[in-house]
């Protein structure tokens, strides 16, 4: 299927009608009915989006009987909330579309990437369920995703741990500190917060594992189930790691944890 815009009057914010003006999703679907689906954050700093973390995923995810949706959402020069209200609408919009895209609305995940992985920890922690009084009938969708899957994910944006790039395309140069702590996930996390499955590698150089760490912790303190892969080398932005021996495993290991979670 090609992309569908999330918004077809004009996203928030937007200043353009030009394509990273307008967030959109492209469907990658499975056959049958009632699949489970997983929206699909590429990495790039807020500032990009890494093409080999975005339709591969989709194409991985599909062979394990899930329909994947890779998400067009805003980057620099756009701060936050748009990417926020992005990912959002994309959850709302799969549920609310569930019987054209075949999917079951009560298995609707988020994976990320990188400073993906901030949004989709950002979507796991920062959700409502709906506006059902809304005239615009998506915005009545719950945008509570039921899972979340993070890949060497940024998770802080405080010192020391943080990824200064991307906090400064999200938030601008001189982000206020409450600002930084208001968006830094691990201390959002509540006992209502979905599943999680995470991996990094201990030497990445880009985003400390620390930001995993801290997700976990707090998953952990608020007795949130998760699995957490930390293994001992590759750089980051590995993707499905494919040529890394050791790394690479982590796909079956999500693999095994999605179907414990009924995704599959």
């Amino acid at each position: 299927m090609t992309e569908q815009l999330l918004w077809m009057h004009g996203a928030p914010y937007a200043v353009g009608n030009a394509d990273e003006d307008c967030p959109a999703i492209t469907p990658y679907l499975v056959e049958g009915d009632n699949a489970p689906a997983i929206i699909i954050c590429p990495g790039g700093g807020y500032g990009a989006r890494a093409s080999h973390e975005g339709e591969p995923i989709a194409q991985w995810l599909n062979g394990l009987g899930i329909s994947a949706f890779v998400l067009r959402y805003r980057v620099a020069p756009y701060q936050y909330p748009c990417a926020l209200l992005d990912v959002q609408r994309a959850i709302r919009m799969v549920r609310f579309k569930a019987d054209s895209f075949r999917i079951n609305p009560k298995k609707v995940g988020v994976l990320g990437f990188s400073a993906g992985g901030h949004l989709a920890s950002n979507a796991g922690t920062s959700y409502d369920k709906g506006n059902g009084s809304a005239e615009d009938v998506i915005e009545r969708m719950s945008c509570r995703p039921d899972l979340l899957v993070l890949c060497y994910p940024v998770i802080t944006l405080t010192d020391p741990f943080t990824h200064k790039g991307s906090r400064d395309n999200l938030l601008g140069k001189e982000p206020g500190v409450l600002q930084g702590e208001r968006l830094s996930s691990e201390l959002n996390v509540t006992e209502d917060t979905p599943p999680t499955f995470l991996w990094h590698t201990s030497d990445d150089a880009a985003v400390p594992v620390e930001n995993s760490l801290m997700f976990a912790a707090a998953l952990s303190k608020h007795k949130v189930s998760f699995d957490l892969h930390v293994y001992e080398k590759g750089h980051h932005g590995l993707g499905l790691a494919e040529s890394e021996e050791h790394t690479n495993g982590w796909t079956a290991a999500c693999a095994s944890w999605l179907a414990l979670n009924g995704f599959n």
